[in-house]
C-alpha cells in the first residue's frame, strides 16, 4: 500500500502575519502562460488580488512562467491566511480555464510551498522570484519580463529594499 507523504506544516504556520513563498506548476508541463495568451495571465492576476483580498493578505511578488507560476504572499495582519490565498487562487483560476475548453490545461494538483523563518527581508524573496525569468533565459533583466509584479505595493519599491 502506498501512502501519500504529509508534507504541509499545521495549518497555524500560515495564518497571521507570515511571508510564504509558493509554486503551482500547469499540469503536464503545458505551457500556459505565453505572450499568446497573455490574457489568461491578466485574468489570473486579477483572480489571485482577489483571493488575496478575501483573505488579509498582499501579494510582495508573483511571476507567471510559461508552465507555473511563483508567488510570494504575505499575510497582512493577525487574521490573514496565506495558504487559503493561494489555495482560493487556484481554484477562482482553475475554475476559469475549465470554462475556456480552448486553452487545454487544468494546474497540478497542490502546490510546493516555503515558509519563510523572518519577514525582515520580503525584498530579497521578491528579487528571487522575478529573477526566475532571468535565470531561465527568457530575458536579460527582470524589468523585461511582463508577467511578474506585486500589489497593492509597487514592485520596484519591494526590490529596493532587497539586501544585495
Amino acid at each position: 500500500m502506498i501512502r501519500e507523504k504529509k508534507h504541509r506544516l499545521p495549518r497555524a504556520a500560515y495564518r497571521g502575519n507570515v511571508l510564504v513563498a509558493f509554486t503551482a506548476c500547469v499540469a503536464d508541463s503545458r505551457h500556459l502562460f505565453t505572450h499568446a495568451n497573455a490574457q489568461v495571465v491578466a485574468e489570473f492576476v486579477s483572480h489571485l488580488k482577489r483571493s488575496a483580498a478575501a483573505t488579509r493578505c498582499e501579494v510582495p511578488a508573483y511571476c507567471f512562467m510559461p508552465d507555473h507560476a511563483h508567488v510570494l504572499i504575505q499575510g497582512a495582519d493577525d487574521l490573514a491566511d496565506t495558504w487559503q490565498a493561494m489555495k482560493g487562487f487556484k481554484q477562482l483560476s482553475g475554475y476559469w480555464l475549465g470554462q475556456r475548453p480552448e486553452y487545454q490545461c487544468v494546474w497540478q494538483k497542490d502546490f510546493y510551498d516555503h515558509v519563510t523563518r523572518s519577514n525582515r527581508d520580503v525584498g530579497s524573496q521578491a528579487r528571487y522570484i522575478v529573477n526566475n525569468p532571468v535565470r531561465a533565459g527568457l530575458v536579460a533583466r527582470w524589468d523585461e519580463y511582463p508577467y511578474s509584479g506585486a500589489f497593492p505595493h509597487d514592485l520596484r519599491d519591494i526590490l529596493a529594499s532587497a539586501s544585495e
